[in-house]
C-alpha cells in the first residue's frame, strides 16, 4: 500500500510481499486496508523494515556475514535486495507450515530459494530449539550475526521474551539484536490510544492477542540482565527524524512500537 498510494520517495519499496500473498482482487477495498485507517500503522512497518536493512547494511560492511530473521513470515529482503543478501548467509526461521507455503510460493514466482537462504522451520509448540535447528542448517555459531524480530514479541508472554534474549546474548561477541516491542497503553499518544484499543481487540478476536508491553527502560533492564553488553532504545521518534522529516505528505509512523538494539 505504501508505494501504491503514498507519495515518493517511499521509506521502502516491496512488491514482492504482494505477489507472495497474491490477495483476492478488491484486496485494496477491505475494512482493514482503508488507505486513512492504515496510515500510521503501514508508515510504521515499512520504517521498522528499513531500519532493520539499514543495519544489516551497516553490519555486513563490518564484515558480519550471518544475519537470522526470527519470525520471518512474508519478510522478502532477501528477493528484494540481492546486493546485499547475496554477500550474506541468511536464515529464516518460523513454523513449518509458514515455511512450506512460502518455500513453494517462492518457486511458483520464478525466485527459488538461493544457496545464499534457509528457511528453518521450527516447531516452537514441539519444543525444538531455534538455535540447534540453526546449527543444524548451516549456522555458525561462532561468527557474529545481525538478528532481527519484529512484530513478535506482543505475542509472547515476558517470560518467553527473557528466554529468548538469554539465548541470543549467548552469540558470539560482536552480534546485534534488533526488536521491536509495544508500549504499554499509557505510554502512547493519548489521541491514538482508542485505535490502538481497536486493534487489541481485533488481535483477540482473531486469537492471536498481544499479551506484553514493555517501556523502554524495561526493555533495556531485560536486555542487560540477559547478558548483553550493551542495549539501547531506539524511539519513534528516532524514526521519524531517519525517514520521514523531507515528507511532504505529513505521513508518519503511529505511536506504540519501538525498537530495542542490543549488541553482545
Amino acid at each position: 500500500m505504501h508505494v501504491r498510494i503514498d507519495s515518493p520517495p517511499h521509506v521502502l519499496e516491496d512488491e514482492v510481499g504482494l505477489r507472495l500473498v497474491n490477495p483476492d482482487e478488491g484486496w485494496q477495498k477491505r475494512p482493514d486496508m482503508h488507505p486513512q485507517g492504515t496510515r500510521g500503522y503501514r508508515a510504521g512497518i515499512v520504517a521498522r523494515a528499513r531500519f532493520i536493512e539499514d543495519l544489516v547494511l551497516q553490519q555486513t560492511q563490518q564484515g558480519v556475514n550471518q544475519y537470522v530473521i526470527l519470525g520471518a513470515g512474508l519478510d522478502t529482503f532477501a528477493q528484494r535486495r540481492v546486493d546485499i543478501a547475496s554477500k550474506l548467509q541468511i536464515f529464516e526461521i518460523d513454523k513449518p507450515n509458514t515455511q512450506a507455503w512460502k518455500r513453494q510460493r517462492l518457486t511458483e514466482l520464478g525466485f527459488g530459494i538461493p544457496n545464499y537462504l534457509q528457511l528453518v522451520p521450527v516447531d516452537f509448540e514441539a519444543g525444538d530449539s531455534w538455535l540447534e535447528k540453526l546449527e543444524e542448517n548451516g549456522f555458525s555459531s561462532d561468527q557474529p550475526t545481525v538478528v532481527a524480530s519484529t512484530g513478535v514479541s506482543m505475542y509472547l508472554s515476558k517470560e518467553a521474551t527473557m528466554d529468548s534474549l538469554c539465548q541470543i546474548a549467548t552469540l558470539a561477541p560482536g552480534s546485534t539484536l534488533a526488536m521491536t516491542f509495544l508500549l504499554p497503553l499509557d505510554l502512547v499518544d493519548k489521541e491514538e490510544r482508542i485505535q490502538h484499543e481497536m486493534v487489541y481487540e481485533r488481535a483477540r478476536a482473531a486469537g492471536t492477542p498481544f499479551i506484553s508491553f514493555f517501556s523502554p527502560p524495561e526493555i533495556v533492564a531485560l536486555a542487560l540482565n540477559a547478558g548483553f553488553a550493551k542495549a539501547e532504545h531506539i524511539s519513534r521518534a528516532d524514526m521519524i527524524e531517519r525517514y520521514f522529516t523531507d515528507r511532504t505528505d505529513g505521513l508518519l509512523p503511529a505511536s506504540g512500537e519501538e525498537f530495542l538494539i542490543a549488541t553482545t
